[in-house]
């Protein structure tokens, strides 16, 4: 906490020290300039003119100065704007800061005019740090905070994704599934059933005869019995008579 306070701090008073000096460069009045200078609402005009009626120290000069007025832009903005789009933010907000102030030092300075080639220059700085600077300190700045448990202050929550609903080919594998496990249960319980049910008719003991059943097979023993004795006796009896007749002879 104590460490991202001072960071800011820090930051901060660049900014401010920053915009005092540019205040100064830009908005200080030029009465030797007046008769020379005009708008130029047409971008490369400017450009286009310095590569042209410039010497090339004068050209340098006036070029690599609007440009390196847009690089602490590029540095300082990267801890006050979101990480999301961070570069697009920082380039949008450099330009509309830059813009304002051409249209002020145009209207109100005297020997100043507005320059949209200057507005672009400055833009082309605040990218140049961001890229060279801006981008590793502001990213190892963030990553030192959020390990440490103290986001930064401009930090973005993730936007929740919004339910979508399940299609009929998602409903109805969820249905198979959620179907599956109810079925093996069913099968499992009704083998088992079926298991318990043999096992019981193997120990069931075998029922006994019933009584008429045994009176039935002990008469037809006893007449059976008789009928065999019977043959016996007629058998001898037949004997006996051959044996007679054979005697009487």
């Amino acid at each position: 906490m104590l460490v991202r306070g001072a960071v800011l701090t820090v930051v901060l008073l660049g900014l401010v020290v920053f915009s005092v000096l540019l205040a100064k460069v830009t908005l200080t009045p030029s009465p030797a300039s007046e008769d020379l200078v005009t708008a130029n609402l047409r971008p490369g005009r400017s450009l286009r003119q310095y590569a042209e009626d410039y010497t090339f120290l004068a050209a340098c000069k006036q070029a690599g100065g609007n440009l390196l007025l847009g690089v602490p832009f590029g540095l300082l903005l990267p801890f006050f704007v979101p990480r999301r789009l961070r570069m697009i933010r920082t380039t949008l907000l450099t330009a509309v800061a830059m813009a304002v102030v051409e249209l002020i030092q145009g209207a109100l300075v005297e020997g100043r005019a507005f320059d949209v080639d200057d507005v672009i220059l400055n833009t082309a700085g605040a990218l140049l740090g961001y890229f060279v600077l801006g981008r590793r300190i502001s990213h190892r700045y963030y990553t030192y905070t959020d390990t440490s448990g103290s986001p930064g202050p401009s930090a973005e929550k993730p936007e929740a994704e919004p339910k979508r609903a399940p299609g009929p080919a998602a409903r109805a594998k969820a249905a198979r599934a959620k179907a599956a496990p109810m079925k093996a249960a069913r099968a499992k319980a009704a083998r088992t059933k079926a298991a318990a049910t043999k096992a019981g008719q193997r120990d069931r003991p075998k029922p006994a005869a019933s009584a008429p059943a045994k009176k039935r097979g002990a008469r037809t023993g006893r007449t059976g019995g008789a009928a065999s004795g019977g043959r016996r006796a007629t058998g001898s009896g037949a004997v006996r008579s051959l044996l007679d007749r054979l005697r009487g002879r």
